[in-house]
């Protein structure tokens, strides 16, 4: 389940659809609003939400209201924690280690900023093409 939620938030329109109803509760009509896509659309988006577990809804006679299913967010929300836990773990031992173990040749200095594009060389190294600005242009 925690697969196809982390799939379903990586469309934008979903993400967005969450985080307002997040807000509470919406007919689908009034998540549509915000997006230049059909109603037909948005229903699609609101399913793949619904088979993930993050949205549950409920029609009530021509209107589908929507709502946030918290069980799956909670889910997904203690995962992230704990990665985020082990790498801050990691991240404060390398920091411990470089602290304690600094660099013999000190830090590195940062390398000069070269051309990027022919038209930008130094004078001296003028493209083949063009000529030097000291010599005149033989035609």
């Amino acid at each position: 389940m925690l697969d196809q939620a982390f799939q379903a938030l990586a469309d934008p329109t979903r993400r967005a659809v969450v985080e307002r109803l997040c807000d509470g509760p919406a007919s689908v009509s009034e998540l549509a609003k915000p997006f230049s896509m059909t109603l037909a659309a948005v229903v699609q988006h609101v399913q793949v939400l619904e088979a993930c577990g993050l949205v549950r809804s409920e029609k009530v006679g021509r209107v589908r209201t929507c709502q946030i299913a918290p069980a799956t967010l909670r889910s997904a929300e203690r995962w992230i924690a704990e990665r985020r836990g082990a790498w801050e773990r990691r991240l404060d031992a390398l920091g411990e280690y470089l602290a304690e173990h600094p660099d013999p040749a000190g830090p590195a200095a940062p390398a000069a900023p070269g051309p990027t594009h022919p038209d930008q060389a130094h004078p001296d190294q003028a493209h083949p093409d063009q000529a030097h600005p000291d010599q005149g242009s033989i035609r």
